[in-house]
């Protein structure tokens, strides 16, 4: 065997091993392509199941007639949640994930506020078109934010 015949092995051996793993870096960027639509779609999952929450905890407070505080409890914690999930989708715009934060920092910091009915109501509408993936969700939580007092209690 010559020295030539001996590269030639060598530089065979090496295509197919560059071939071989060029292969499995595909089939790995592919497995983790699927991977994080995977998780994408459990986060989406998630966050609606949140919002459901919400507009439920919203609907038991609307009818309640008693344990207001309990009530309200849930709803915070429920929107809390839902904004959580809704700043790991990435298929949320920056206004977007915005708008829900807003959303979980009105019922947070302006509880006086908020437990109107009339905003409490307002805040139901929300939530159900933000869980149909409607635009006009994110129109009317901005609308919802814009009409408290930020100054008040």
């Amino acid at each position: 065997m010559t020295q030539e015949h001996i590269m030639k092995k060598k530089m065979h051996l090496a295509f197919w091993l560059f071939g071989i793993a060029f292969i499995a870096l595909l089939i790995f960027i592919g497995l983790y392509i699927d991977e994080t639509r995977r998780v994408q779609k459990t986060y989406r999952e998630q966050f609606n199941a949140c919002l459901a929450h919400t507009a439920d905890s919203v609907e038991s407070y609307l009818d309640a007639e008693g344990d207001w505080e309990l009530k309200y409890r849930r709803i915070l914690s429920d929107i809390s949640s839902a904004d959580s999930f809704a700043f790991l989708l990435e298929n949320l715009t920056q206004e977007q994930k915005i708008a829900v934060n807003e959303l979980h920092t009105i019922v947070l910091k302006y509880p006086e506020q908020m437990k109107e009915t009339e905003r409490l109501e307002a805040l139901l509408q929300t939530v159900s078109d933000l869980q149909e993936n409607l635009d006009k969700g994110f129109q009317e939580a901005e609308e919802l934010v814009s009409t408290i007092d930020k100054k008040g209690h």
